[in-house]
């Protein structure tokens, strides 16, 4: 609701603001170019609109879509008028969402707030418009559609993947292999650039993985794992077999977090059955444990890879997986202690 005194900061064209002058029986005052900036920018919209060929129907439909922000994108640190959003796409900004991780917007022209990963813009504009706009790949629309890039070399690197893939299901390559040498192809084929290969690169993702290895490899070395799994089984001497199997997940857990789930289920699955035959009970529900604890891997980003491809992307940092996973790793721990001895009896 608006009340008396409160200022309105309109951005339009000069025929829609006249239009907008006489509805409200007040001049319009233009704070923001000159008259020859104008008249420029008028001047070089007659020569596009001259050179455009006629929209249809179907193009002219105004329509309002979210963009956000990603960490590729030109807006990155950077405003909307400074990167002349408006005059390369023909859009207009109505709104800003700022994430959490960044401080609200500050009363004032929208052209002007620096934007971050993760910020959400309101946009208006003609479905032509907007269709040119996810033509950008560093731009991401929200939008129920999305136009997929056809290029010449399309056919070319789907082929480069299924390759990939076929010497991968066959056995004939392993993945880290195969993948490698479909990327040298991709690159000397010109289907990806040394531009577009370093954009998809994340010196904190390398740097976690390359971590998360060595702290695994040395865990495994130094024997801390053999002491961590006889810590276990004395400390949960004479408890009962379903606070033994909670305990072992949350041991999973953990590791999962730390390590991998590939690497904790290689640890924990021998744990698993040497806990069972001690206790002289059936090792299902154990191993059963292993899996489910294994599976946790929500509270850091290095426990599993797609929460490292997450991390790039989405401008996410440790803290939030902490703060997120966490909770549903206790949670999902509660429904697994109630589910597995009910479905796998000791």
């Amino acid at each position: 609701m608006f009340l008396v005194g409160d200022r309105l900061h309109v951005r339009d064209t000069p025929e829609r603001l006249k239009e907008l002058e006489g509805m409200l029986g007040t001049p319009l005052h233009d704070q923001e170019t000159d008259a020859e900036e104008a008249a420029a920018k008028e001047a070089k919209e007659a020569e596009a609109e001259s050179e455009k060929k006629p929209e249809s129907d179907e193009d002219a439909k105004q329509r309002l879509v979210e963009v956000v922000v990603t960490n590729d994108s030109p807006l990155n640190g950077s405003s909307v008028r400074r990167e002349r959003f408006a005059d390369e796409y023909g859009l207009f900004v109505l709104a800003i969402h700022r994430g959490q991780l960044h401080q609200e917007v500050r009363r004032g022209e929208l052209g002007d707030v620096i934007l971050g990963t993760g910020d959400v813009l309101l946009v208006q504009g003609s479905a032509g418009d907007i269709r040119r706009l996810k033509s950008n790949h560093t731009i991401l629309v929200l939008d129920s559609s999305v136009d997929l890039p056809d290029t010449e070399r399309a056919a070319l690197a789907l082929g480069i993947m299924a390759a990939v893939i076929a010497a991968t299901a066959t056995g004939l390559l392993p993945i880290s292999v195969a993948a490698l040498i479909g990327v040298a192809v991709m690159m000397a084929s010109r289907c990806l650039t040394w531009k577009e290969a370093g954009k998809g690169l994340s010196a904190q993702v390398i740097m976690i993985v390359v971590t998360s290895l060595a702290l695994g490899t040395a865990l495994t070395a130094a024997g801390a794992t053999l002491y961590i799994a006889e810590l276990f089984v004395l400390a949960t001497s004479g408890m009962s077999p379903t606070a033994i199997l909670g305990g072992l997940i949350l041991l999973m857990a953990l590791l999962t977090n730390i390590l991998s789930n590939n690497a904790a289920g290689i640890i924990g699955t021998p744990i698993a059955i040497g806990i069972a035959a001690k206790l002289g009970l059936a090792p299902e529900p154990f191993v059963i444990a292993i899996i489910a604890g294994v599976n946790l891997s929500f509270a850091t980003p290095m426990a599993y890879q797609t929460n490292l491809l997450v991390l790039h992307a989405g401008g996410y940092r440790f803290a939030d997986f902490v703060r997120v996973g966490v909770p549903l790793a206790l949670l999902m721990w509660a429904g697994y202690v109630y589910v597995i001895p009910r479905f796998f009896p000791f």
